[in-house]
């Protein structure tokens, strides 16, 4: 399953302690395959290091950069779907990547739902974990 992850979720999930933390639990498990384009691994940088630091922010790019189901997308065409310029690289990744999810608790992707070309499917954590456990049966 190809999954693009918006940060808002990243951020969330990466304590130990979140609720969330399951998501980067099943990434390291590779239940999913994540997709990034440098910019959006850029912008995971920046906001893990404002909200953690830059020893937690490095380590886990790191670890992206060498998991095997973690894919950097080339993307060629930029649609601008989204209203917020920085949501739309999420967008874009997921529309090259062909991915079957963007995960994001970010009300300003819901206009996507209102779409029918490219087709995108936005899903909540809660609504993500439910899709795992059903691709797991």
């Amino acid at each position: 399953m190809k999954v693009v992850i918006d940060t808002n979720v990243l951020v969330s999930a990466l304590s130990r302690k979140s609720q969330y933390h399951w998501i980067v639990q099943q990434l390291l498990d590779e239940t999913f395959d994540l997709y990034l384009t440098g910019e959006i691994l850029l912008e995971y940088e920046e906001i893990l290091i404002q909200k953690y630091s830059y020893s937690v922010a490095n380590n886990f790019i790191a670890a992206l950069k060498v998991l095997p189901n973690v894919y950097f997308t080339e993307v060629y065409f930029y649609w601008k779907l989204l209203t917020d310029e920085d949501d739309n690289k999420f967008v874009d990744c997921a529309i090259a990547a062909n991915a079957d999810y963007i995960i994001t608790h970010d009300k300003d992707f819901n206009l996507l739902r209102e779409i029918d070309f490219p087709k995108i499917n936005i899903v909540l954590i809660a609504q993500f974990k439910k899709i795992i456990k059903v691709d797991k049966s």
